[in-house]
């Protein structure tokens, strides 16, 4: 009797996308960097990053499963290739592993899905490899990859400032109901930026969170329509400049009785935030019968950050 050959161990995490609740942008600095302030929110729309073991020498690889899985890179632009590359090169042993992506974020909608991959894959090639990294040491090298992946890290509520990668937890209370219209054709995160630049140029004012005081009030109360209310992302007339249509798919939210809707980050994502599920369904369904998105998702925040399955 031949035995079968015991499976290769493995290690799935799961790490979220996100909203940012509010995106304040300074003017560019000489370093090439605009200053953020920012509230980011995770939201239960999230990634599994499955990490296996290889031979020795084998290297990485990468496959994807999901929606819009087929625009997903496989090589070393892959940001989850490049989180268990800069773990094993910090750790100094090779880096080998077979990742597999489970995608359950939009791809290219400004929520951070690769971000999320990126802070998946650090935990699990940390757990994978017995690497024994603290969360800040893996912070420290989430940060590296990008500004966006310590947040998927840390999860729930949180203020991030410099790049938006210095973090700050936030209080935050009860469940906030989410619709987001996605567009199948993304939009440059660097060329939104350039807009902004242009439309705004050096007389954007310095960043500040105390702008953002009703927002921190409405999370600590579990207000949703005063967080509507609040909701803001200086980003926005440059991604509608650059997409006018994105201006239709807000209307339609705001005519639907959302609590508040915004382009999400750099877009071209449209968030709205609505009164409870069945809203944010009705929402949903009024941009897929107004074809005013590719795709829509529905979902709830705050959620937990990048956590081992």
């Amino acid at each position: 009797m031949t035995l079968a050959a015991a499976p290769s161990p493995s290690v799935r995490v799961r790490a979220p996308g996100k909203v940012n609740l509010s995106l304040r942008v300074g003017p560019v600095e000489e370093d090439g960097y605009h200053p953020l302030v920012t509230v980011f929110q995770a939201v239960a729309l999230a990634e599994e990053v499955t990490a296996t073991e290889v031979a020795d020498g084998a290297g990485i690889s990468v496959t994807v499963e999901g929606p819009q899985a087929d625009r997903v890179p496989l090589d070393a632009t892959n940001l989850a290739w490049r989180a268990a590359e800069l773990l094993a090169e910090h750790v100094g042993i090779s880096p080998d592993v077979a990742l597999h992506l489970a995608k359950g974020v939009p791809v290219a909608g400004g929520m951070a899905g690769g971000s999320a991959d990126a802070a998946a894959t650090l935990v699990a090639c940390d757990a994978l490899w017995g690497t024994g990294l603290s969360r800040g040491e893996l912070s420290t090298l989430a940060a590296v990859l990008g500004s966006d992946v310590p947040f998927a890290l840390l999860g729930h509520t949180a203020v991030g400032t410099g790049r938006g990668h210095l973090l700050t937890p936030a209080m935050s209370r009860g469940e906030f109901h989410w619709a987001f219209a996605t567009r199948d054709e993304g939009l440059s995160t660097p060329a939104v930026y350039r807009r902004f630049d242009e439309l705004c140029g050096p007389t954007a004012p310095p960043v500040d969170l105390v702008d953002d005081n009703p927002l921190m009030q409405a999370l600590r109360a579990g207000d949703p329509s005063a967080l509507g209310a609040a909701l803001h992302n200086d980003l926005e007339p440059a991604a509608l400049d650059l997409r006018p249509e994105l201006e239709r798919t807000l209307e339609i939210a705001r005519n639907g009785g959302a609590l508040g809707a915004m382009v999400s980050g750099s877009g071209p994502t449209v968030a709205a935030l609505a009164r409870s599920r069945q809203h944010a369904l009705a929402i949903a369904a009024t941009w897929t019968a107004e074809d005013a998105a590719d795709s829509v998702w529905c979902t709830t925040a705050p959620a937990a950050g990048a956590r081992v399955l």
